[in-house]
């Protein structure tokens, strides 16, 4: 990142991401409940400043609104059942997005996928897996769970999809970035669903905060390529 303006929303991005995962540390629900939805549109304003006639900012930019439809939705979950099928939705929603982001990336290299095929089929597992595993303990929510296992995976399988096709460098934020996101929802299922483990909510908030930031730092290292 070169410009001046860009690098201060990063690092104010960053604090208040520590300054969440303190107050999910500490318990103070205030804190969380304040600067969670703040995470997100400090995202939006980095990208908004960033230099680019590309279309597909829109598409980003549009992910990360329903993002923070989802975290607000989810900090009202523990009050009512409807908040975490909303925020399951705009998350849902999110990954589209992104997904039909990375579709929009062309060029002339071959796809890593179409390379290296077994990377399809360890996702693949991992999100049958990860089902498997839940599918007991979802009730009313198979369906959709299963939906939501889906959308992720194949966000996660497009960043692969369109890793030889860009520079190294926004490449591997891209992939680092699904990945990330894809472990946070997964650590948010098990806890949910499954079993609660301890730090749940640092693990999740420090993964989800890590997916959107290295995705956003993918289009900018790609946009000054």
């Amino acid at each position: 990142m070169q410009q001046p303006l860009q690098k201060k929303i990063a690092i104010a991005f960053c604090l208040l991401a520590i300054i969440d995962l303190l107050g999910i540390t500490a318990e103070i629900n205030w804190l969380h409940f304040i600067v969670k939805p703040m995470l997100m549109p400090a995202l939006l304003l980095l990208l908004f400043y960033t230099n680019s006639v590309a279309p597909q900012k829109k598409l980003l930019m549009i992910g990360l609104f329903f993002s923070w439809l989802g975290d607000v939705f989810l900090l009202f979950e523990g009050k009512q059942a409807l908040f975490f099928i909303l925020g399951l939705a705009s998350f849902l929603t999110t990954h589209i997005f992104y997904i039909l982001y990375f579709l929009k990336i062309r060029s002339a290299p071959v796809s890593l996928l179409k390379k290296q095929p077994w990377l399809f089929v360890l996702v693949l597992a991992y999100g049958v897996a990860l089902v498997w595993q839940l599918y007991p303990y979802l009730g009313d929510l198979k369906i959709p769970v299963m939906i939501y296992a889906t959308v992720i995976c194949t966000m996660l399988l497009c960043s692969l999809h369109i890793f030889s096709k860009i520079n190294k460098k926004a490449a591997g934020f891209y992939l680092l970035g699904a990945s990330a996101f894809v472990i946070s929802d997964s650590l948010l299922a098990i806890n949910k669903f499954y079993q609660s483990f301890a730090y749940a909510g640092i693990c999740i908030m420090l993964t989800y905060c890590a997916a959107q930031y290295f995705i956003v730092r993918g289009f900018i290292e790609q946009q000054n390529e």
